[in-house]
């Protein structure tokens, strides 16, 4: 075993790939991401790569809208499997590969997570890691009995309560808890029962949990978003952090104050791993990638192009397709981001066309085209440079564009000592090099057993 830094990789894993046309790819099944085995075979080859983990995003509703009009029926991100139940199913084929699944803290309650993840991380044992998100659509709202998405501060308050009183119900239990003596008839130590009492602004919890103490402690917190309070949650609970970050100066600034915040806490910064995203298109040389990525440009259709761009820059099916990229019109959902595109096509001078084209090859995230050594490069520099722990793998199509990445990047990487070759552990937080989570209580207190040691209200 090297004692060299290494890569944590993860693969996100959901519907055909993250290039918005990917169902249309002939070497992609249309109906993939409804078909357990499309995800089984796709988790195995992970696995076989060593990959840390697969992570299984999700919305509780279709969030896409027909904007332009005829655009969401040639979309495929309207049906797909829900993700703890693919989780479940999927550990009990699977060895050492981890499952991160996304779950709300707007339509959720924290009883229902707590018992959830806790079983997950049984049933895997020790392979779970839960996603967490707070919602952002109305149209996930309208399916919960709301009219509009709770609002930005709430639904972040709401989260930080949330994740607060799930990790407490964790603790229910201390390790040794369970005696399960036969000759005494004595099942568990009432000494190291702790019932949690958590009456906050937003919930009010009893306990214990229904579950002992899990294999890994307790399942890993990973959380996702550059939002100022999805970082002091990050900072404050999270194993690991999904980031999006299109450079290297932005990611090391993300990286740091990630880090800093956990410190802020307490913790220490190897606390918590840091993984930006990336989409790859990986050939054995530069015009072969470069093949690839233009292959797969030709797989969008206009409507579904435009409506990439809706969000940024408004309707534009008004104007020509393959014109100059317009200023933004009408009622933008975002803006910020929307100035940003546009100055971009107009420094690269992109036809309305070629902008999606570009916007469509990682879902608007992070693209590498090149060959492995290339991508090997590129990955070695933002994790030397104090930008990453390691990256979640974007594939552009599934399971194709995995396959190129586990035949070609992951043995560069093993190569130059960057990337293991066996598993460390049978944990995700083993693999992950990350510290023990230890029960909040003592092994040796036992005079307030029915109350935290650390109370979880919210002031």
């Amino acid at each position: 075993m090297t004692s060299q830094r290494q890569m944590r990789l993860g693969l996100s894993m959901r519907y055909h790939g993250y290039h918005l046309g990917a169902w249309r790819h002939p070497d992609v099944p249309a109906a993939g991401p409804l078909d357990f085995r499309y995800f089984l075979n796709t988790t195995r080859l992970a696995e076989r790569a060593k990959f840390d983990m697969v992570f299984l995003a999700d919305g509780v509703g279709i969030r896409a809208r027909d904007e332009p009009p005829g655009s969401l029926c040639r979309s495929p991100q309207t049906v797909e499997l829900e993700p703890l139940t693919l989780f479940a199913a999927l550990a009990t084929h699977t060895e050492r590969i981890g499952f991160v699944a996304t779950a709300s803290t707007t339509y959720n309650e924290p009883y229902h997570i707590a018992r959830k993840y806790a079983s997950l991380d049984h049933i895997s044992g020790g392979r779970a890691g839960w996603n967490i998100v707070t919602s952002w659509s109305d149209e996930e709202a309208r399916n919960f009995g709301r009219e509009k998405h709770m609002d930005y501060d709430t639904r972040y308050e709401r989260a930080e309560e949330f994740v607060r009183v799930v990790t407490g119900l964790w603790d229910s239990w201390e390790d040794d808890a369970f005696v399960r003596d036969k000759e005494s008839g004595l099942y568990y130590d009432p000494d190291k029962l702790h019932v949690l009492n958590h009456k906050g602004r937003h919930f009010s919890v009893r306990g214990p949990l229904s579950s002992v103490r899990t294999p890994q402690g307790r399942p890993l917190l990973v959380q996702a978003g550059a939002a100022e309070q999805g970082q002091a949650i990050a900072g404050a609970h999270a194993d690991l952090v999904y980031a999006m970050s299109f450079d290297l100066a932005s990611a090391q600034r993300y990286y740091a104050a990630i880090k800093s915040r956990a410190v802020q806490h307490g913790r220490t910064a190897d606390a918590v791993h840091v993984l930006p995203g990336f989409t790859p298109y990986v050939g054995r040389t530069e015009a072969e990638a470069r093949a690839k990525y233009d292959a797969m440009r030709q797989l969008i259709h206009p409507k579904v192009g435009l409506a990439i761009l809706y969000n940024y820059l408004g309707d534009l099916s008004g104007y020509p397709i393959d014109g100059p990229v317009p200023e933004p019109t009408g009622d933008v959902r975002l803006r910020s981001i929307g100035n940003g595109v546009l100055q971009m096509a107009l420094r690269e001078k992109l036809s309305i066309r070629e902008l999606y084209e570009v916007m469509a090859a990682g879902n608007s995230g992070r693209v590498l085209v090149g060959t492995a050594e290339q991508i090997a490069d590129d990955m070695q520099t933002w994790f030397e440079e104090g930008a990453a722990d390691g990256f979640n793998i974007c594939a552009s199509h599934l399971p194709g564009g995995l396959e190129d990445f586990a035949e070609l990047v992951v043995p560069e990487l093993q190569r130059r000592g960057l990337f293991r070759r066996e598993y460390e552990s049978t944990t995700l937080r083993g693999n992950l090099g990350l510290p023990p989570q230890v029960n909040r209580y003592p092994a040796s207190q036992t005079a307030s057993r029915h109350e935290p040691a650390h109370p979880l209200e919210v002031s």
